[in-house]
Parts: structure tokens; C-alpha cells; sequence
């Protein structure tokens, strides 16, 4: 199957991602503003960025880049460190508060999810079984509209974690850089400044080339693996069975459009 062909087949995929993808990147980049400005910045308020309206977020290869790779980024928010009473701490703290809140993000879709397995009717388990069976090529009205709701809530706990840890690398110009130069001493801190350029550009060939993808997907599957455990869908149990058959469902089902 040839490029184009494979994107005309995932196309309505990507499509049913962007309204998740516009919520996960509007959350993270407003965490960012709003801790700013509680710190004593209010750059981020005043150019309008603490807000979920994603046309003052977006940046379009970045946002193309979270549909296709699931890695992408949105614009910065402006951040003047002058305003803060303490900068290594403050911007450590504004530069953790994207990745918390898609985290946060992550589990109240979670939470929102449990409950809609826990209440399910009956009929819409039955019709999973069979799907799971290969037994069922059709369902419902009501149970292909319930998988359509689990389908997006299951995508806003996994594209919510992807964001997060994916801004958690510690090196520029992810916030996970801000995190850790918070714990340098200062004759470290200067002198990794004195090289930042470079380390970006080795860290950007190294995600464009692929390298990071195993340790990375690692990392995002082990929280989302804990966050099913602790909410009790669990990759053993039935619940967990139910909602991956549904989410396979739409799948199957967006992939046959065209």
C-alpha cells in the first residue's frame, strides 16, 4: 500500500483525533499561562493564551505532526522569567504545568470512561463479545454511537499521556528542560546554557530519525497500563475487554470508509 493510499485510509481517523488533539494541546499550553501568571507574569494573559480557544494555540506542522507521529508541539507561550520572584524555580514550575494538566486531562477521561463501562447496558457487552469474537460485523445504532464515545474517551487518555511525556524530555526545547535545570547548581546550569543550540538539534535528529520512539512508547504505555490498573480495567480484565473491542470497532470501521 502506497503512501498516499495508507493516508487516504487513515484519514478519517486523523479526523476524529483533531477535536482530542485541540483540547490536549488548548489545556497544556493555558496550564502554562495561568501558572505564569499566579506567579507574577502576566505576559501570557495579555497576549490572550490562557484560554482553551485553539486558534491561539495552534502551530499547524506541530499539530500535523501529533496526528501523524504522535509527536508534535503547539505555539510557546510567551514567558517573561523578570516577572517571577525566583526564575529557576518559577520556570520550572510553569514548565511542569502543561505536562500535569494533560495528565490530569488523561485521567478525567479515564474516569469518564470507567463510568460509562461500569453503566453499559447489557446489549452493548453482548454486541462487544461478538465483535471481539470476529462474530459481529455490524452492531447497533446505539452500540456503534457508545463505542464512537469510548473510542474518543480512550483517545483523550492515550494522546493526553503521549503529549505529556513527550514534553517531559529534560533537554530544550521541551519542559522538561525547565524541570531539570531547576536542579543544577548554577556552574552546571551556565555551562549546559553555554550548549543549549546544540543539544536541541541532536535531540530534534534523534525523535525525527526514530530513535526515541522505543523509549518513549515504553514510558507512555506503562502509564497508561497503571492508570487502567488503578481504575480497574486492567489488560486481564473484562471491562478492559469490552472497551478494547469497541475501540477496535470504530477502528475497523473508520479504516473501511474508503
Amino acid at each position: 500500500m502506497g503512501i498516499f493510499s495508507s493516508f487516504i485510509r487513515d484519514l478519517p481517523t486523523y479526523l476524529l483525533m483533531m477535536p482530542v488533539l485541540l483540547m490536549a494541546f488548548s489545556v497544556h499550553e493555558s496550564a502554562h499561562g495561568y501558572a505564569a501568571y499566579k506567579l507574577g507574569d502576566p505576559t501570557a494573559r495579555n497576549f490572550g493564551r490562557i484560554t482553551l480557544n485553539p486558534a491561539k494555540h495552534i502551530d499547524i506542522l506541530g499539530f500535523i505532526c501529533m496526528l501523524v507521529a504522535r509527536i508534535g508541539w503547539a505555539k510557546p507561550v510567551p514567558i517573561n522569567a523578570r516577572h517571577f520572584k525566583n526564575p529557576r524555580r518559577d520556570m520550572a514550575i510553569t514548565g511542569a504545568a502543561g505536562p500535569v494538566s494533560n495528565l490530569l486531562l488523561a485521567v478525567v477521561n479515564l474516569i469518564a470512561l470507567r463510568v460509562i463501562i461500569l453503566l453499559m447496558p447489557n446489549q452493548f457487552v453482548y454486541e462487544a463479545e461478538l465483535f471481539s469474537d470476529g462474530k459481529l460485523f455490524t452492531g447497533t445504532l446505539g452500540f456503534t454511537m457508545m463505542s464512537l464515545v469510548v473510542y474518543l474517551l480512550y483517545l483523550g487518555v492515550f494522546l493526553n499521556v503521549c503529549l505529556a511525556i513527550f514534553n517531559l524530555i529534560p533537554v530544550p526545547p521541551f519542559d522538561g528542560s525547565r524541570i531539570f535545570y531547576a536542579f543544577l547548581p548554577p556552574k552546571w546550569y551556565f555551562g549546559v546554557m553555554k550548549y543549549e543550540r546544540i543539544i536541541m538539534m541532536v535531540m530534534l535528529v534523534l525523535i525525527f530519525f526514530g530513535f526515541l520512539d522505543g523509549p518513549l512508547a515504553f514510558i507512555q504505555n506503562g502509564i497508561i497500563n497503571a492508570l487502567l490498573w488503578v481504575v480497574g480495567m486492567g489488560g486481564k480484565t473484562d471491562d478492559f475487554r469490552v472497551m478494547n473491542s469497541m475501540y477496535g470497532y470504530i477502528l475497523t470501521i473508520l479504516q473501511n470508509l474508503f
